[in-house]
């Protein structure tokens, strides 16, 4: 089987310049979501039909191995397919699948699939309280689909019908193109309808089957940034549900936004309003605390994020404590038991195993050994204005309060810094450097008053 996704619509009402099918749902495009389905299907041949826009989503499509058309003009459902037909050639069955109806599931296709059979049409419909919008489903008297009519060409009685068109279908390839080329465009749109050829399959005699899916909301489409709200709404359940299902803790399963993908161990726990972007690994007993943002990060097991963390594009050991409100950056790699404090920014640095950086510093760009000791206020002054320099901190040194490393500089082992220090050549091991300005008391001396 071959599948075709229709991804030209322009998207009026979304008010974007952004294409539709490229707007972002649980943070990736909406027809990334389809096309992962429709692999997930083991399909021979994917190939997007593309039109407004079609320049930015064949990029987004890169060399994913994917073929794409461009449909140009655009003139409808039944001229997209059209168009698509021959980048498929030999084909047996074709499934048209919707670039902006996001969520729908592999079993409910799978099912699909089945009901095709080998030569009949297979239609996937929808019960709907509203069907406001939608093509309605019409039968005979023995219950035998016989056309589809659309919305805006329906009468009274027609409109009344809640069982509705989703657009999904599976038909035999040959027959496809045999009905496509014999579709017209007599309606209020004037346009060339994929809908149109049910009544050419009743009238060939060919079977038709429909399939209902797993739930509703799988074929909900988007066309404005409401919808598209409620679908995100709709993924984040279905996320937490899944999570909630590994044996993750959610402390609300509605306060969670996970746009990417989030792998966890045995008993992670997640607070409120936690955000997950890219790829985030959670290891065993992870703890992350309330309004913290994970981005592209690995967290090794039973470390604990406290509130207000943001972690980018870094890693962790096993059993460090994190926040609350730190900032990891990306290139940041910490140890076993590291500490990094509230207020502590760590941008491309290596923190060896039980190091700690508790209150309020800066590291950038350094190299930090183990069991070392950064106090409150500390910076690494890592760069000149136009170039970046590493600093070197060597095993069990300790550093103070109030501390500026002027990089390049090293640290050596077992060095301790005294408070106020600013660093500008290398401190020797296993000593104590100073470097401050004499302390002066003046005698006599009156605060200025404030002029009156």
């Amino acid at each position: 089987m071959d599948v075709v996704i229709l991804a030209a619509g322009k998207g009026t009402r979304m008010r974007s310049a952004l294409p539709k099918v490229l707007q972002p749902l649980a943070g990736r495009p909406m027809l990334a979501h389809v096309i992962d389905t429709a692999r997930a299907l083991d399909a021979r041949r994917v190939c997007v039909v593309v039109g407004h826009g079609g320049e930015a989503v064949a990029a987004q499509l890169g060399d994913s191995g994917l073929l794409s058309v461009l449909q140009e003009p655009q003139l409808g459902t039944g001229h997209a397919v059209q168009v698509a037909l021959p980048q498929l050639p030999d084909a047996d069955r074709i499934m048209v699948l919707y670039g902006d109806v996001p969520l729908i599931g592999a079993g409910t296709l799978r099912r699909l699939q089945a009901a095709a059979g080998g030569d009949a049409l297979a239609l996937l419909t929808v019960t709907l309280d509203d069907p406001a919008g939608y093509g309605r489903i019409l039968r005979d008297a023995s219950g035998r689909v016989t056309r589809i009519v659309e919305h805006k060409d329906a009468n009274a009685d027609e409109l009344k019908v809640c069982e509705v068109n989703t657009g999904i279908l599976v038909a035999p390839a040959a027959r496809l193109t045999d009905w496509l080329s014999r579709v017209g465009n007599g309606n209020a749109q004037g346009e060339y309808y994929l809908t149109d050829i049910v009544a050419l399959a009743v009238a060939d005699g060919v079977a038709i089957a429909t399939v209902q899916p797993d739930a509703a909301w799988e074929t909900l489409g988007v066309n404005s940034k409401a919808q598209l709200a409620q679908l995100e709404r709709i993924c984040q359940r279905n996320i937490a549900q899944r999570l909630m299902d590994d044996g993750i803790t959610l402390i609300d399963p509605a306060r969670i936004d996970v746009r990417g993908e989030l792998q966890c161990g045995r008993d992670v726990e997640i607070d409120i309003n936690c955000v997950f972007e890219g790829r985030v690994e959670l290891g065993e007993g992870v703890r992350v605390g309330p309004h913290c943002v994970l981005r592209n990060a690995v967290i090794g097991a039973g470390t604990r994020i406290e509130a207000y963390t943001h972690i980018d594009q870094a890693s962790t050991g096993a059993a460090c404590v994190i926040g609350p409100y730190a900032r990891l950056r990306p290139g940041t790699v910490l140890g076993e038991a590291v500490h990094i404090g509230n207020f502590v920014e760590v941008k491309n640095c290596n923190v060896a195993d039980g190091s700690k950086a508790n209150h309020l510093t800066y590291l950038g760009d350094a190299d930090i050994g183990r069991g070392v000791n950064v106090g409150a206020g500390t910076i690494t002054c890592n760069y000149d204005g136009v170039n970046k320099h590493r600093t070197t901190i060597e095993d069990e040194a300790f550093i103070g309060s109030d501390t500026q490393l002027v990089a390049p500089v090293r640290v050596g082992r077992g060095a301790t810094l005294a408070a106020g220090t600013t660093l500008t050549r290398d401190a020797p091991p296993d000593q104590l450097t100073a470097s401050r300005a004499k302390q002066v008391s003046i005698p006599g001396w009156k605060r200025p008053l404030k002029k009156q």
